[in-house]
């Protein structure tokens, strides 16, 4: 499939749920987003039949997200029912790992893939104040089952805010003695809490990605490791957009997502697929068609007219805007 643009678009991001298990400051308010109701979000059978077609038309990656995928009942099941479609040959999952340790073993025998776990700081007392609920402990827990059930990459995406005060350094070093992947994404302002309502957070804590590297570099050259090289020969298998480095002698990678400072629109190949429906174009954007209706009718043939339809609406680039009247819980990250 290709957009207006001429990018190939082949790799889909579903929401399974709004629902989390953590109310992180940048993702939602402390008292939770209103959750959709069980008959509003799209079932099972509905979005077997949505990455179906997707994947006759082209999708060969699908990536499960929330809110946060691992509370909605049934996940597995979905799981080994999307790795039964023809055209589907990636199957991850985003997750903040806390029920990895009871579900890794069958989620990796269902087909998942590989998984990214969020861990935005490795401070116990500001991992609680990131998650107002989280203990640092169990996302390492979660780690540690990621890597003992043999996902293949498992990689840590951290938001970089620069309010927190994050050492990424250590970070980074988790890379170095474990097969780790560590992602520094740069913090967008997406939804209301970017007008600091809620977090205090806007543009002025964006970190570039040039600087989180220059300060790792720095760190490591200090104690002895040396600076960060490129990884090209040694990137993790996937469809985003990191550009990756490694230490020398190094079993893992270090990654950077840099949607602001170096977006990379051009290169942009992913929908969004909401909860309750919503097929998005673009991150960035308001802009959503619904699919939920062709779905509840098994209208395989009107599934495909709104998938043709979202792609041909996604912009060329998100033009640094700031703000979106949907949250990052209920986009689906």
């Amino acid at each position: 499939m290709k957009d207006s643009h001429g990018r190939t678009i082949d790799y889909m991001r579903i929401s399974l749920t709004d629902r989390c298990n953590f109310r992180c400051i940048y993702c939602m308010p402390a008292e939770g987003v209103v959750p959709l109701g069980h008959r509003d979000i799209l079932r099972f059978d509905e979005l077997v039949d949505i990455v179906s077609v997707a994947a006759e038309m082209g999708v060969k990656r699908i990536r499960l997200t929330g809110g946060e995928p691992l509370v909605r009942k049934g996940v597995v099941d979905l799981v080994a029912a999307f790795n039964a479609i023809p055209g589907i040959e990636d199957i991850s999952l985003t997750t903040n790992g806390v029920l990895l340790p009871k579900m890794a073993a069958g989620l990796k025998q269902a087909g998942l893939r590989r998984v990214n776990i969020s861990l935005d700081t490795l401070d116990p007392e500001q991992f609680t104040y990131v998650t107002r609920v989280g203990n640092l402990q169990d996302t390492l827990d979660g780690i540690e089952a990621a890597l003992e059930a043999g996902f293949n990459p498992v990689k840590i995406n951290a938001v970089t805010v620069r309010s927190l005060n994050q050492d990424f350094f250590q970070f980074a070093k988790m890379s170095y003695d474990r097969p780790l992947h560590m992602r520094f994404i740069e913090y967008m302002p997406v939804g209301e809490s970017s007008g600091g309502d809620g977090t205090g957070w806007g543009a002025k804590d964006v970190v570039p990605s040039e600087e989180v590297r220059e300060r790792i570099d720095a760190a490591a050259q200090a104690e002895g490791i040396g600076a960060l090289m490129p990884a090209e020969e040694s990137r993790p298998i996937g469809g985003g957009p990191a550009e990756y480095y490694r230490f020398e002698g190094a079993q893992g990678t270090v990654g950077f997502i840099s949607p602001l400072s170096r977006h990379f629109c051009s290169s942009c190949n992913r929908l969004r697929l909401s909860a309750d429906g919503h097929l998005m174009p673009c991150l960035f954007s308001d802009e959503y068609f619904d699919i939920r209706h062709a779905a509840e009718t098994h209208d395989r043939a009107r599934i495909a007219q709104v998938i043709n339809l979202a792609i041909g609406n996604k912009p060329d680039e998100h033009h640094d805007r700031v703000g979106t009247e949907r949250g990052m819980s209920q986009i689906g990250g």
